[in-house]
């Protein structure tokens, strides 16, 4: 193990090295890029110590235990949090690019061990890190021509907002328009090649020294991503096309999805004014309620929104935590005769999205479909059409829907509710546990598109839970009627003879028939329990 750890640290200073060896050459302004590859060393040898350590830990810590004992489990058990913990602390030393990665990974519920995620979730949106106002004046020189409080009426120094990658304060044009104003922590683009290269090697390692532990395609996917990410410019394109495709492709809903318009004559690469939205958080429930908005209106409109984007656009918003979402009312709506007014979902951070082709997103359809309406057969078709194949579409499926395979083939209506109670919490968590080598196996071998709608899927989900405190039936009754309309859609298009029209026609009036029988279904319950709350 030592020798081992002895090839990691030379392995990381060449690779860190040779990234900031590139950086350099490649800099705009090699002077800086100089100054900031001082302070890789440094990155580099945390790395190494963490790695090692946690390599150590687990190694000594179930030593001499059998595997799957009470002893063992609490062993593992106890390794997972101290690793999780020097992972949190190394993330927040290192900064941007390793916080991107921790938020990562408290987004992947069920798909790492417990310990992690809630160790990632409960701290990376809360400790992100925020530049100073020399720092912000200087990108905004850099990138305007000017200092902020030239370039802008007013421009407050206190930020509204930090993540891993930004912050975002308030501001006034001088014709007195309120923007708000995103501004690339400096140098993230510099340090990028070096951090990224040395994670890969990282995950890489510890895969070598436990095979089970497999998420190198996590590190794909912030290669591929973070680029995207700190281009303020492709985000602003990406709020665009999302609101086109709502208009082109979902007319129906346009009006009731919103992002902030972009001011192009104060935006760059690096820093992006945007319109400032004033409006509640999503999950700021009373404040909805004020605004005369229910919380089960604005977790339908989110449900809506979610599904005709993966299943009809094809380009899906890919970070939609609660801090990426507020709300406000319509504003073309009135009070209705029961005091309420229809929400407007307001969609933040454009900056991570994916495009589904056409053959995945029509399959992912027909998974969702299959899901809905407890079809064993359908479920194994499409979940090995999406590459989890024939021996793992069961665990595809409890993934998809955090249900056990017994309850995700239930007749029931209601299958796929979550009671959200600890009993249930507790069988996902040795669900996760029990399987955690085939999950790692079956994320080696979904595409990466995949694996991301997997994070969307658990994003949404807990803004849903959280605006009804507790899991909804209209969620999967919409999930339904969106991805079976896009299969039928789809079987039009491909049918070869005027005479599989007719076949298409009926199988449609099928489906719509189960879903109207949902749907009465699902008033029946929604009675049966304010029975049961009034009497007892």
């Amino acid at each position: 193990m030592l020798r081992a750890g002895a090839k990691l640290a030379t392995w990381l200073t060449l690779i860190g090295g040779g990234a900031a060896a590139a950086a350099v050459a490649t800099s705009e302004d090699p002077f800086l890029t100089m100054k900031v590859c001082t302070i890789v060393p440094a990155r580099l040898l945390r790395d190494f110590i963490t790695a090692a350590t946690i390599v150590m830990d687990y190694e000594y810590s179930t030593m001499g235990l059998k595997q799957g004992s009470v002893e063992w489990l609490q062993a593992k058990h106890e390794a997972h949090e101290r690793s999780a913990l020097r992972l949190r602390e190394l993330c927040f030393r290192n900064g941007g690019i390793y916080i991107k990665l921790g938020q990562h990974i408290g987004q992947l519920q069920y798909l790492v061990p417990r310990e992690y995620v809630e160790t990632m979730r409960t701290s990376m949106l809360k400790r992100c890190p925020v530049s100073s106002y020399n720092q912000v004046r200087e990108v905004c020189m850099q990138e305007l021509g000017g200092p902020p409080e030239q370039i802008f009426l007013e421009f407050d120094p206190v930020p509204l907002a930090s993540a891993s990658l930004a912050q975002v304060h308030a501001a006034k044009t001088h014709d007195g328009r309120k923007v708000a104003v995103k501004v690339q922590h400096t140098h993230l683009t510099n340090t990028a090649v070096a951090d990224i290269a040395t994670v890969d090697l990282i995950v890489s390692f510890l895969h070598w020294c436990f095979p089970a532990f497999d998420y190198r395609w996590l590190v794909d996917e912030i290669r591929e991503s973070v680029p995207k990410e700190l281009d303020f410019l492709c985000e602003a394109k990406n709020s665009i096309q999302c609101l086109d495709n709502f208009r082109r492709m979902s007319p129906h809903i346009a009006e009731y999805i919103y992002a902030p318009k972009v001011y192009w004559d104060l935006s760059t690469s690096k820093l992006l004014t945007m319109e400032f939205m004033d409006a509640p958080e999503i999950l700021d429930v009373n404040a909805i309620r004020q605004l005369g908005v229910q919380p089960i209106d604005v977790s339908r409109l989110v449900s809506q929104a979610f599904a005709e984007m993966i299943f009809k656009h094809g380009f899906v918003h890919c970070d939609p935590h609660a801090a990426n979402m507020m709300v406000r009312s319509l504003p073309s709506s009135k009070w209705n005769i029961f005091g309420r007014r229809r929400p407007q979902l307001i969609l933040l951070d454009h900056g991570l999205y994916k495009e589904l082709d056409f053959e995945t997103r029509t399959n992912y359809a027909a998974l969702w479909r299959a899901l809905i309406f407890s079809d064993a057969n359908g479920i194994k078709e499409y979940s090995t059409k999406l590459g989890a194949g024939e021996d793992l579409y069961a665990l595809f499926a409890g993934i998809l829907t955090m249900r056990p395979w017994n309850r995700v083939i239930d007749p029931a209506v209601d299958h796929l509710v979550l009671e959200g109670n600890d009993g249930e919490q507790s069988e996902l968590q040795v669900y996760a546990s029990q399987y955690f080598p085939q999950i790692s196996e079956l994320l080696r071998r979904l595409p990466r598109v995949i694996l991301l709608m997997l994070k969307t899927n658990d994003c949404i989900r807990a803004v849903n839970y959280s605006l009804l405190q507790g899991s909804s039936l209209d969620t999967f009754l919409i999930i339904g009627r969106v991805s079976s309309k896009v299969v039928v859609e789809t079987k039009r298009k491909l049918q070869k003879n005027l005479l599989s029209s007719p076949i298409i026609w009926f199988e449609d009036m099928l489906l719509q028939a189960r879903l109207l029988c949902m749907q009465i279904a699902l008033w029946i319950l929604q009675l049966e329990k304010q029975w049961k709350a009034m009497f007892g």
